[in-house]
């Protein structure tokens, strides 16, 4: 309580009635696989160009070529619009570095971003800085540069050559951070300041204190490896207790930490054991997010089809068969899984008409084939089976066809009902965070649910939930009758919602008659 103390006049602020809850982001995807080059701690892109400078485009390791690059670019080829890009690499891969000396005791050490050979491909500058005229102690420019194919001639080159070889064989990617200083109280700190794509900074220790003269020198980074192992489920969940340590936890432990990832993709995963499961683990837990599943490659027995006996879950879709697109590498179809590209179609639906649609009905962009044509009949045997088809219509293009999850329960069959559930449950969670340590009374239950209500009145509105008036839509209580007086002894809050949401109209019938004109007609 405010004191007051001598005769005046004061004014207080106070909050009556509801808070508002900000719904939050659908469409925000999480990828996990192979890619180039680049970091393995996940990283936010928001478009193909910007994952390409990052993480490289289309490649191959050990005559394989990885699905990732393709379904990043599918997903932004059908509006998607941000995703976070979790980097698998092989158990034994190793980090290309490089340490740099120079006289009176000064050291500068670099790591490539994340493992792999691509890191021997990195060449670093070091020079001093454009303000070392002013504090020659202080200041050193660093520059990074990267070659998608390590020059045949003259690499390392000389110092005495190095801008004639940057001017014959032009890096594809390079990096100018100026004026670093050593200090760490500056703003200007290389550990701060220093905010690569393609390095980290792990020590710059000058025991001297002073900027050595001779240190423009071009150094590779070297000892990087691709490794040998093959990818194993582990190097997804990367669960294992000497990584579950801030700022090393990577693949499905790092996603953990994202709030904003909505949906979860790997492509191929049926390729690697137990990843399946493992995804819909992620999701179960979690459960603000939802799973994208591809089928295998090359499945054309339909018998064989059934995802549900292995992964009944209320958390994941799956879809059915894989894709065609033209490879920009060749120009050459080439089949792929279609989830990146479902991805986006989620995505595009979410922001276009809201999570509450089926994200089915739309058009493949990017496809010009699919594996195998599903008919009809086909799919009268796979649409039971929670299999989402897509198909070929002429006139029409390649679309989804399909809506429904992998569970059995059939409450949660449908795709949009599953992410509805998933929005508004999260959008309450953050939304009422205001409400942890608040004196638990009568005012605190009427604030409660007005904002839920006010919150669910709005997702009404916007055509989510039955009913021509908000109470058919949905209900809020919290009062007695839902808590008990050792429930709020023990400092719980306990409120119960209910909601009617929009189903899809899956099935459509029209009922037709022969009518003479005139006569009456009985339904």
């Amino acid at each position: 309580m405010p004191e007051y103390l001598s005769p005046g006049v004061y004014i207080e602020e106070f909050e009556v009635g509801a808070r508002p809850i900000e719904g939050v982001s659908t469409s925000t995807a999480g990828f996990l696989g192979e890619t180039e080059r680049g970091p393995t701690e996940p990283r936010l892109v928001t478009s193909w160009i910007q994952f390409q400078q990052v993480y490289g485009s289309y490649f191959s390791i050990d005559g394989i070529t990885p699905y990732l690059p393709y379904a990043v670019e599918g997903f932004f080829t059908n509006r998607g619009q941000r995703c976070y890009i979790g980097r698998i690499t092989r158990r034994d891969a190793t980090t290309a570095s490089a340490n740099l000396i120079g006289p009176g005791g000064a050291a500068l050490t670099v790591h490539a971003a994340g493992e792999g050979k691509w890191g021997e491909r990195i060449g670093i500058l070091v020079m001093k800085g454009s303000r070392s005229k002013d504090d020659p102690r202080t200041f050193f420019r660093l520059q990074v540069y990267y070659w998608n194919k390590i020059p045949e001639a003259g690499w390392p080159p000389d110092p005495a050559d190095i801008t004639k070889f940057l001017r014959n064989h032009p890096p594809a990617l390079s990096e100018d951070f100026d004026d670093l200083s050593v200090d760490k109280k500056s703003p200007d700190f290389y550990g701060t300041k220093v905010k690569s794509s393609l390095i980290s900074l792990i020590k710059a220790d000058y025991g001297s204190g002073k900027i050595p003269d001779d240190m423009a020198t071009l150094t590779p980074l070297n000892d990087g490896e691709d490794g040998t192992q093959a990818i194993t489920v582990d190097r997804f969940k990367r669960d294992l207790p000497e990584e579950d340590k801030p700022g090393m936890r990577r693949g499905l432990a790092a996603f953990r930490e994202i709030d904003e990832i909505a949906i979860l993709y790997a492509p191929d995963a049926y390729a690697i054991d137990g990843l399946p499961a493992a995804l819909i683990n992620h999701c179960e837990t979690l459960k603000d997010r939802f799973a994208i599943l591809d089928a295998n490659d090359g499945i054309s027995d339909v018998n064989a089809i059934r995802p549900r006996d292995d992964n009944p879950t209320m958390y994941a879709a799956y879809y059915y068969p894989w894709i065609k697109v033209t490879d920009p590498v060749n120009n050459e179809i080439k089949i792929i899984p279609p989830g990146g590209h479902i991805v986006g179609i989620y995505a595009r639906t979410d922001d276009e008409r809201g999570v509450y649609n089926a994200p089915a009905n739309e058009v493949v962009k990017g496809a010009v084939g699919i594996e195998f044509t599903i008919t009809k009949g086909v799919q009268n045997i796979l649409n039971p089976r929670g299999v989402n088809c897509l198909r070929v219509f002429p006139g029409r293009g390649i679309l989804v066809w399909g809506a429904r999850t992998l569970s059995i329960n059939r409450l949660w069959q449908y795709i949009a009902i599953r992410r509805l559930f998933n929005y508004i449950e999260e959008s309450i969670k953050r939304g009422t965070q205001w409400v942890v340590f608040e004196p638990n009374d009568e005012k605190l239950w009427a604030r409660v649910r007005a904002t839920i209500t006010q919150f669910l009145t709005r997702v009404w509105k916007d055509g989510a939930l039955m009913g021509t008036k908000p109470e058919e839509a949905f209900f809020v209580k919290c009062d007695r009758t839902t808590m008990t007086q050792d429930d709020i002894d023990n400092g719980r809050l306990i409120c119960t919602i209910g909601i009617a949401p929009v189903k899809p109209a899956e099935f459509v019938i029209f009922r037709i008659v022969q009518w003479t004109g005139g006569s009456s007609v009985t339904e």
